[in-house]
């Protein structure tokens, strides 16, 4: 995936995330249980913080084209929201709970991915010590 990618998916996630969230708080405050309801907001509050965390990674990634760690950070990134939020939004909707098994899986790739982004920021901090 480009840079570019990267930022309109942030772009794109990050509007959703609006979206699904005054579709939550209007549309089905009404049709799921409170428990439900709390789940889908767990969902759109963290696509929405990974969202913009995507966007900074693909700027960061336009700054530092070769940066390995940036690259791993915004796929960590992406696949979490995918993974996590997007087996919250279908286990509030559907009531199903094996969908409960992927969330977890997407919550570790949003660790790797703020991993990745601090690695980029030590190793980043440590090459410009060195250069002044």
């Amino acid at each position: 995936m480009t840079t570019n990618n990267y930022l309109i998916f942030g772009a794109g996630s990050g509007g959703l995330a609006v979206g699904f969230g005054a579709f939550g708080a209007h549309a089905l405050k009404h049709m799921l249980s409170a428990q439900l309801l709390d789940v889908y907001h767990v969902a759109t509050n963290y696509q929405m913080y990974h969202s913009l965390a995507l966007i900074l990674v693909a700027v960061l990634l336009s700054q530092h084209t070769s940066a390995k760690a940036l690259k791993w950070s915004a796929r960590f990134f992406l696949l979490g929201i995918i993974l996590f939020s997007g087996s919250l939004y279908l286990l509030a909707l559907t009531g199903v709970r094996w969908l409960g098994i992927i969330t977890p899986i997407g919550g570790v790739s949003f660790i790797l991915g703020w991993l990745m982004l601090t690695y980029f920021a030590i190793s980043y901090s440590d090459s410009q010590s060195v250069n002044q």
